[in-house]
This record gives structure tokens, C-alpha cells and sequence, in this order.
């Protein structure tokens, strides 16, 4: 220690005493010696002795030993094979009892590899899961366990390929399918309804009996036999027409979708089968371009949506997830939307009205088939309200046409009928009843020309089919009454009044021929409350109902009368003016023929015979028009006689102007038409009369005595008309009297032409002033 501690001299002391220690032990060991050495010497004698013994000892073992050897050879071959034999048999036994864990698993994967090969998907995955969980946690230990591992992922990646590759299969084959399918479901919705309706006929047969025991007999005959024919034909299509599960083999989806669901990838299988479906719907909803020119167009277009739906609702019934309601609605919103943008495109391409009715029963076959799956399908309906208006305007062109065609064959003169028969066909197609015509004896003529009836029973056509369409919308009888009398106001009041419009404007049309349209339009007014009639007939709904509407034919037929009334005005006059154009009158004879002009003697015999024609003409509109052409006749000889190219008259022009005024007023007097009072029609040549009077009698004192006098003799002569016509005549007297200076009277007459003349023109300046 106090060499540790650095003590001055400590590792000499230190050295010193261990020095000293060791001389103390070499004196213990040497006493130690000392003390045993004896008994060594000792031991050592006595092993000396014993190594002779040894030596003995020695050789008799080894010889015994050499005798055990011999004797044990053979023992020892035995105990060997006995141990070989034992542990073959250990062996043996752990091999049968790893086999006893290996077969299962071999059997499994053999069964597994069995099921693959005869596709049977779903049973492998449910082999791979017993596999993975039941047996190869046995036997995990060995290579082909762990190959297996190895080998069950790559299986499952196979099987979904699989079932992948067989759903695109299918996919592709409910594409090609789905026209066929919807074609099925919609030709079995149909004869649910043939069926429901002949069912419905039959019970209001039924109900019926009662009431009229006898015709409701043989009409319940008749509709047994319809419906059993029905059931007979439903018997017939049940036999022929397939199912959906029938054309299309749905089991790839439930495979696929079993499998995925084992997998755990059921909300992806999911997510690809509505997403190709959703692809797919775009493609079905997408028409051909010439999808509207033909009906059978139509037709496979709705039978693939009908095909494409009735699949998704097939598929939401029997599949757990896949397909819910939420999503098949969603998808029919789109499609809906798509399918009435398509349908009130092409549409409005048909002109055919027989392709809109095709096309409207199809929707109608369409919506109801749809409606039987749970889609909603009301605005269906209400697209069929506006292809029914595009049906009416399709109606509304061939009417026309065929109004243009009624009217451009007629001939436009009373229908003759021989006998009772003739007139029964006629009455049967026209409601007319005159009970002054039925005393007659036949043959005798009905008033009405061949268009009436002809247009009356279109009209009727055409409620037919305005109510063809009408027919399965889902609508109530007042609903379709009121559609009906809509669509015929429509073809009344802007088809045929259009129709009519243009016929009267038609040059060929002649008086005789507008006579005739009067005639007929009255005809046709007084057959509007029919109509009203045959419509409440067919929709069972009374006139007396409030909402009813009315036919606007009276008005359509009174303005078309009134246009013909006018055309006739016009023609007379257009007529009276072509007789005026031939007028030659020798504005310079120096006396008179005699006689009235050739001319006008034929434009009276032409108005004599005209006005004969209007005798069926109402009372009013012949009075009128026989004064409308006496009044343009008085028009048009006074503006011949004041005609600023007329320059010259003589007395002897004015004396055969006034034979011809004559005969006017003869023939105003002669009543050519009847109804006028008095001297009524004679008023309209009054200008002219006394005109003429005052000329002739040359009475200007008188005129101009009483101008502005209500009692005056020439009250309808101004002033300015007797001055043109006076300075005419002035001009005329100063050309034919060449030497008329020379003699006395002339002088005389010449200037009394020229003071009345100025008095004339201070009449007409004092007017002039005045105004």
C-alpha cells in the first residue's frame, strides 16, 4: 500500500520484504520433501511388484476379450439389423403420418386444378380459401406447400381474368340481345293490354245485358269469341315468345359477381359493370340518322332501351347490390331525357301522319311496357301531346290536299238524283233535310253541289283519325272530346277556310261557280251542329257539359261567304267593265241610231241571265250585288262620258248615250231581282238621268235657278261635271259649225253655251272657295 501510496523508499522496503517471504516458503517446501520422500520410495517398491501381476492380467483379459469378440460377432449382426429394421419402421411410420397430412392437400389442389378446368370459378375460390386456412398451415413446411402458396394468388388473378373476360362476353351479348329482348317484353306488354281491353269489352257486355237483353246477346257473342280467339293467340305467343333469361344466359354476371365478392373487390366489379352499362346506354340511345324515315325504325330503337332496362331491372331483382334502384332510376333520367330530345327531333321530320300515328302507338307500347318494370314514364305522355300537335299539323297538309282535290273535281252545280235510292246514298252521306224538296217528284236536284258531302265526310275522316291518336294516352273522355273539337276547329277555321279562301280567288272560278260556293257553304254551316254531334257520339260526352267546346265552323262558312259574295261583286264589275271597253261610240254623230248600243243591249241580257242564277242565292246577297253592278254600271258610262280624253261630244252622241241609259233604267225597273222597293234600283242611274235631262231639254235656267236648293230638279248635277261635259260639247259645236258665225241661232245658241259656261265656272270657283 505505501508503495501505491508513492512513500519515500517504499519499492526498496517493498522488494525487501517480499524477498524475505520467499525464503520463508523454499524452507516449508524443502521440510515438506523431506517429511514424504520415504513414502515415495516406498509406493514406488510396491508398483514395481504389482506391474508382474499386471503384465498377467494383461494377457488373460486380452485373451478373454478376443474369446468374448468371437462369441459376439454374430449377436452383434442381429442387434444391427434389428436397428435398421426399427428405424425403418420409424421412418415408415412418419412418412404414413406426414402422408396422412399431405394427401388432403394434394386431393384439394387436384380439385382445385380439377374445377378450374371445367370453369367452375366460384367452387375454386371456396377450395383456395380451405386450402389457405384448413390445410396448408399443416403441412407448411414442405417445397410443394410453399409452391402452392406461391401459385393460389396467381390462380386468383386467373379466375378474375376469367370472370372478367366472361363478363365482357356478356356485356357484349345482352348488346347484341337487347333489340330481342325489348321486342319480347313489348310484344308481351301489348297483348297484356289486347288482353286487358277484350276482357273490358266483355264485362261491359255483361253489364249491359239488363239493359238491352237482345243486341247485348249478340254483342257479348261477339266479343266471347273475341276473347277466346284472344286467349287462344296469347296461347300461341306464350308457346313463341322467349323470356329474357331465354335469349340471354345470365350467369357470367352472377359468376363474376360472386367471385369478386369472395375477392373482396366487389365495389370495383361494381363500379366497371355500371360504368360499362352506363357506356352502353349512351350507344343504345344514340338513333341512325334515317331513323324517322320508317316505322320499323322507331321499333328497334325503343325495343334496345326496352332490352337495355328490362336487363337492369332483371339483374336488381336477382343480384344483391349490384344494381340499385337508386342508380336504375338515375339512369333512366338521363335516358328519358335523351329519348325525348331524339323523338322531338325526328318527329318533326315525319310528314306521313300515318308514320306519327305508327310512331305514338309505339311510344304508347313503349311507356306502358316501361311502366310495368316501375319506371316512371309521364313525361312520355306529355311528349305525346306534342307530337299529337305535329300529328294535327301532318293531318291538317293531307286534308288540305285532299280539300284541293274534292274542290278542283267538282263541277259545281246542283247533285241531280233519278230516284229514291240516288237520293238515300246521298242523305246517308250528308245530313240534309229540306221538306219543300222531299214533296217534289224525282228526278229533281238537291241545291248543294258534289263537294258537300264529299267534304263532310272528310271532315268526319278526320275526327277518326285526329281520335286514333287520341286513343291510349291515358286521357278522359272529356279530355278527348276536348282535343277533338279543338282539331276540327282548326281544320274548319284555317284548313278549309284556307282552302276555301283560294278556290274563290281562283281565276276559273266563274259567278255561276261562286254561286255555287255560297250555296254550299250554307249547306256546310247548317251540318256543323252534326259534327257536334257524331264528336259527342263517338267520346260519350253531352253537349251540355260546361266545358264542351264549339265548333267554329259558322264562322269559318260565313267568312267564306262573305269572300265569295265579294268575288262575285267584283267579277260583275270586272265583267260590266270588259262589256264598257268593247263600247264604240261616235262621240261626233249628228244624230241619233234609234236604238240602244249593241254593247250594252248584251251587257243587260248578261246581267238578266247572272242575276237568274242567284235565285238560290240569299235574298240580301243577290239585292246587293244586282245594285252593286247597277251603281258600277252608272259609275262607269258617267266616267266615259267625263273621260279627259274625250275631248269633243255632240247632241246627237248624247241622244244615243241616252237611249242606252234608257234601257239601264228599263232593266233596273224591271225588278231582275226580287226584293227592291219602289224605284230603289233605278236611284243608281239617277246621276246620269238627270245629267242627261238637263243636256237634252237644255234647261239651264231651271239648273241654275235652283243650284243649291233641296227641291232643285238637277239636285244630283255638280257643277264641275255639267261644265266638263258642256265644254265639251262647246268644243264640239265650234268644229262641226265651221260658218256658224253667219248664221243668226247659231250665234245665239253659241253664246248662251258660253254664259252658262261662265256661270258654271263661277258656280265651281264659289265651291272651290267655299271648301
Amino acid at each position: 500500500r505505501s508503495v501505491y501510496d508513492d512513500q519515500p523508499n517504499a519499492h526498496q522496503r517493498f522488494m525487501e520484504k517480499l524477498d524475505a517471504c520467499i525464503r520463508n516458503h523454499d524452507r516449508e517446501i524443502e521440510k515438506m520433501c523431506n517429511f514424504h520422500h520415504q513414502g515415495f520410495v516406498d509406493a514406488i517398491t510396491e508398483l514395481l511388484k504389482v506391474r508382474a501381476d499386471a503384465e498377467k492380467l494383461k494377457v488373460q483379459v486380452t485373451d478373454t476379450n478376443r474369446r468374448l469378440q468371437d462369441a459376439g460377432k454374430e449377436v452383434i449382426a442381429q442387434t444391427e439389423e434389428i436397428i435398421r429394421c426399427r428405424v425403418q419402421q420409424r421412418n415408415i411410420t412418419t412418412v404414413v403420418e406426414k402422408l396422412q397430412l399431405c394427401l388432403p392437400v394434394l386431393e384439394m389442389y387436384s380439385k382445385l386444378k380439377e374445377q378450374m378446368n371445367v370453369k367452375r370459378y366460384y367452387s375454386a375460390l371456396k377450395t383456395m380459401e380451405q386450402l389457405e386456412n384448413l390445410y396448408l398451415p399443416r403441412v407448411s413446411q414442405y417445397r410443394f406447400c410453399q409452391i402452392m402458396v406461391e401459385n393460389l394468388p396467381k390462380l386468383r388473378e386467373e379466375i378474375k381474368e376469367i370472370s372478367m373476360s366472361d363478363l365482357k362476353d356478356f356485356l357484349e351479348s345482352i348488346r347484341k340481345h337487347s333489340d330481342r329482348i325489348g321486342e319480347t317484353a313489348m310484344k308481351q306488354a301489348q297483348q297484356q293490354k289486347t288482353f286487358s281491353t277484350t276482357l273490358q269489352k266483355q264485362n261491359n257486355v255483361h253489364y249491359g245485358r239488363n239493359m238491352h237483353f237482345g243486341r247485348s246477346r249478340i254483342l257479348e257473342s261477339k266479343n266471347e269469341i273475341t276473347l277466346k280467339r284472344t286467349f287462344e293467340d296469347d296461347d300461341e305467343h306464350e308457346e313463341e315468345v322467349l323470356t329474357a333469361q331465354d335469349l340471354v344466359d345470365f350467369s357470367p354476371v352472377y359468376r363474376c359477381l360472386h367471385i369478386y365478392s369472395v375477392l373482396g373487390d366487389g365495389e370495383i366489379f361494381e363500379n366497371y359493370y355500371r360504368k360499362q352499362r352506363r357506356k352502353q346506354a349512351r350507344l343504345v340511345l344514340q338513333p341512325q340518322s334515317s331513323m324517322h324515315e320508317t316505322v320499323e325504325g322507331y321499333r328497334r330503337y325503343f325495343s334496345q332501351i326496352v332490352g337495355f332496362f328490362v336487363v337492369e331491372d332483371h339483374i336488381l331483382h336477382v343480384t344483391q347490390g349490384l344494381v340499385t334502384r337508386t342508380y336504375t332510376d338515375e339512369l333512366w333520367n338521363m335516358a328519358l331525357s335523351k329519348i325525348i330530345a331524339v323523338l322531338r327531333t325526328h318527329s318533326s321530320y315525319c310528314s306521313d301522319p300515318d308514320l306519327v300515328l305508327e310512331l305514338k302507338n309505339l311510344i304508347v307500347v313503349f311507356a306502358d311496357t316501361l311502366q310495368g318494370y316501375g319506371f316512371p314514364v309521364n313525361r312520355l305522355f306529355d311528349l305525346l301531346f306534342e307530337i299529337r300537335d305535329q300529328y294535327n299539323e301532318t293531318l291538317l297538309k293531307k286534308w288540305s290536299g285532299l280539300f284541293r282535290d274534292i274542290f278542283e273535281v267538282d263541277n259545281y252545280s246542283p247533285i241531280p238524283v233519278a230516284n229514291e235510292e240516288e237520293y238515300k246514298i246521298v242523305i246517308s252521306k250528308f245530313p240534309f233535310q229540306d221538306p219543300e224538296l222531299d214533296k217534289q217528284s224525282f228526278p229533281k236536284k238537291l241545291p248543294m253541289s258534289q263537294s258537300v258531302p264529299q267534304i263532310y265526310i272528310q271532315v268526319k275522316e278526320f275526327i277518326y283519325a285526329s281520335l286514333k291518336f287520341s286513343e291510349s294516352l291515358h286521357r278522359s273522355s272529356t279530355e278527348i272530346d276536348d282535343m277533338l273539337r279543338k282539331s276540327t276547329n282548326l281544320l274548319l277555321t284555317r284548313t278549309l277556310s284556307s282552302c276555301l279562301q283560294n278556290l274563290i280567288k281562283k281565276p276559273h272560278i266563274g259567278l255561276t261557280e261562286l254561286v255555287q260556293i255560297i250555296i254550299n257553304t250554307t249547306h256546310l254551316e247548317q251540318a256543323c251542329k252534326y259534327l257536334e254531334d257524331f264528336i259527342s257520339n263517338i267520346t260519350n260526352i253531352s253537349q251540355v257539359t260546361v266545358h264542351t267546346a264549339r265548333l267554329y265552323g259558322l264562322s269559318t262558312f260565313k267568312d267564306a261567304r262573305h269572300a265569295a259574295e265579294g268575288e262575285i261583286y267584283t267579277k260583275l264589275n270586272q265583267k260590266i267593265d270588259e262589256f264598257i271597253q268593247i263600247a264604240d261610240y261616235d262621240w261626233t254623230m249628228s244624230e241619233s241610231d234609234g236604238r240602244a248600243s249593241g254593247y250594252l243591249m248584251d251587257l243587260i241580257n248578261f246581267l238578266r241571265s247572272t242575276f237568274q242564277v242567284f235565285t238560290h242565292l240569299p235574298g240580301k246577297v243577290a239585292q246587293t250585288a244586282c245594285m252593286s253592278a247597277c251603281q258600277h254600271l252608272s259609275t262607269s258610262l258617267m266616267q266615259m262620258l267625263l273621260d279627259n280624253e274625250l275631248k269633243q261630244i255632240s247632241m246627237g252622241a248624247i241622244q244615243q248615250f241616252n237611249l242606252d241609259v234608257i234601257q239601264c233604267e228599263l232593266f233596273a225597273s224591271s225588278e231582275p231581282v226580287p226584293g227592291f222597293q219602289g224605284d230603289t234600283l233605278q236611284l243608281a242611274f239617277i246621276d246620269l238621268r238627270q245629267l242627261l235631262d238637263l243636256f237634252m231639254v237644255w234647261d239651264w235656267s231651271t239648273y241654275l235657278a235652283d243650284y243649291g236648293q233641296a227641291t232643285s230638279k238637277y239636285l244630283r248635277v255638280s257643277p264641275s261635271t255639267a261644265l266638263t261635259l258642256l265644254e265639251k260639247m262647246k268644243d264640239a259645236s265650234k268644229k262641226n259649225n265651221i260658218f256658224a258665225q253667219f248664221r243668226k241661232n247659231d250665234r245665239d245658241k253659241q253664246k248662251l253655251i258660253e254664259t252658262v259656261v261662265k256661270q258654271l265656272r263661277s258656280l265651281v270657283n264659289g265651291m272651290s272657295q267655299h271648301t
